[in-house]
C-alpha cells in the first residue's frame, strides 16, 4: 500500500504548488505588467534497484503566461506599454540583471529610476540615474528625455536609452520576485527594433474567471487524493489484521 500513499502524497505536493501559484494569479490582477504563473510537470519513475513500478511528478522550472495584457492609456509620461515580447532590463535584487514587463516607472529619492515595484531601470551604461528635472519624458524607442529644473521645455535633454530586449528565441524563466531571467544566468543583448507605447501601461494578464475555474478544479483534485490517502491506510490497516497472528 505504500506506493498508493507515497503516490498519493506526492500528487498533493503538486497541488499546494499550482493552488499557491493560482492564489498569486489572483492577488497580482491588477498588477502591471505581471504575467501569469504556470505549474507544469513531468511523470518520472523513481531510480533505484528492482522494477520501476513507481512513477512520480517532477514540477518543471516556473514558467508564465506571455501572452500580453490589455493596454490602458494613462497620459502620465514616465508610464510606457512594450510592444511585442519587448521587456525592460532592470537590477534584480541579488545585483544581476533581470527583465521585466511592468512600465509604471518613477524616479526614486536617490535619483534612480525604478520600476513601480522598485527595481532600477538599465541604461546602456548600467543602471538609469535622474538629475533634478521638472519633466521626463520617454520615446518610442525607450530614449529618456528631461528637463532640468529651471531649463527650457522646449529643448530637453537626452539622458540615456532603456536597454529593451527581446525574449525570442532564448530560454527564460520566471523567479519568485516575478523578474524573467536568462538560463544560465546569461544577459540578452539589446533589441534595437524594441518599441514602447509612451504614456500607456499593460495591465496583467490573469483572467479572474478561469483562476477561480482552476481553483475550484484544484481544491477538488486535492479531496480525491485525499480520499485515496484514507483508502490506502484503511487497506494497511486491513492487511496488518489479516496477517495478525491469533492470541
Amino acid at each position: 500500500m505504500d506506493k498508493l500513499a507515497y503516490t498519493s502524497v506526492n500528487a498533493m505536493k503538486s497541488l499546494m504548488n499550482r493552488q499557491t501559484a493560482i492564489a498569486n494569479n489572483m492577488a497580482n490582477s491588477n498588477t502591471v505588467g505581471f504575467k501569469a504563473d504556470m505549474v507544469s510537470a513531468k511523470s518520472q519513475y523513481l531510480n533505484g534497484p528492482g522494477h520501476d513500478s513507481r512513477a512520480m511528478a517532477v514540477e518543471r522550472p516556473m514558467q508564465a503566461d506571455m501572452n500580453s495584457g490589455s493596454v490602458t492609456q494613462t497620459g502620465r509620461s514616465m508610464d510606457i506599454a512594450l510592444e511585442g515580447d519587448a521587456m525592460i532590463a532592470v537590477q534584480a535584487a541579488d545585483g544581476k540583471e533581470a527583465y521585466s514587463r511592468r512600465g509604471d516607472l518613477r524616479i526614486a529619492a536617490s535619483g534612480a529610476m525604478v520600476t513601480g515595484d522598485g527595481f532600477p531601470v538599465m541604461g546602456a551604461g548600467g543602471p538609469i540615474t535622474m538629475p533634478p528635472a521638472e519633466r521626463v519624458d520617454i520615446g518610442a524607442d525607450g530614449t529618456v528625455f528631461f528637463v532640468p529644473q529651471g531649463g527650457d521645455p522646449t529643448q530637453p535633454q537626452e539622458l540615456d536609452r532603456i536597454k529593451l530586449v527581446s525574449m525570442t528565441g532564448s530560454a527564460i524563466s520566471k523567479g519568485p520576485d516575478a523578474l524573467f531571467r536568462a538560463a544560465n544566468d546569461g544577459v540578452l543583448p539589446v533589441d534595437d527594433n524594441a518599441r514602447v507605447i509612451s504614456g500607456a501601461l499593460e495591465e496583467s494578464n490573469v483572467n479572474m474567471t478561469a483562476a477561480l475555474v482552476d481553483m475550484i478544479e484544484t481544491s477538488r483534485a486535492w479531496e480525491t487524493q485525499a480520499k485515496l490517502l484514507r483508502t490506502a491506510q484503511e487497506l494497511d490497516e486491513s492487511s496488518a489484521g489479516v496477517m495478525s497472528m491469533p492470541q
